[in-house]
């Protein structure tokens, strides 16, 4: 009967309906943060193919298993300069919703850090100002380790109408 009460007081502490993990990257030397709900894969930055007649933004396409996938650069996204490619340099697949269906939409990032486990009342609302991008595309500000973490938010970033520029690709 003790090894049962054992094994249920080793359930990690930070499964809780109150914390979302985030996974963290670095983007022109900033770091940023996603719902990892919103990831299906990381993969390596590889050969992006052009794509004619689309937003600055869209780096081009990739094959993924059979699958084309579009890229976005996240840096220009964000309207900076665009990112230095290394070989820590990766390629985060998101799955974001457009009315019925779910979109496989890959965007760049300089290098991935970590998942970080962010409890609800350590996020605060995104600011009005004093960003270096559109405060929009922040869900929140995350509070880690006395530092603030700036948390994406993908669905406006990957808004409706350039998933709808992307999809009639």
């Amino acid at each position: 009967m003790q090894n049962q009460t054992a094994q249920q007081n080793t359930q990690p502490e930070f499964v809780s309906d109150n914390t979302t993990q985030y996974l963290t990257f670095m983007l022109n030397n900033e770091v940023y943060g996603i719902n990892i709900l919103n990831i299906k894969e990381i993969i390596d930055y590889g050969t992006i193919a052009k794509v004619p007649m689309m937003p600055g933004f869209i780096a081009g396409v990739i094959n993924l298993r059979g699958s084309v996938v579009p890229v976005v650069d996240l840096a220009l996204r964000f309207s900076e300069k665009p990112s230095t490619r290394t070989k820590r340099s990766s390629i985060v697949i998101l799955e974001v919703k457009n009315e019925d269906q779910a979109l496989e939409i890959g965007v760049t990032v300089d290098e991935v850090n970590e998942v970080l486990d962010i409890l609800a009342g350590e996020i605060e609302p995104a600011p009005s100002f004093g960003t270096k991008i559109r405060t929009d595309f922040i869900s929140g500000m995350g509070k880690v380790n006395n530092q603030l973490l700036v948390l994406l938010d993908i669905e406006n970033i990957l808004s409706i109408a350039e998933l709808s520029v992307i999809e009639e690709m």
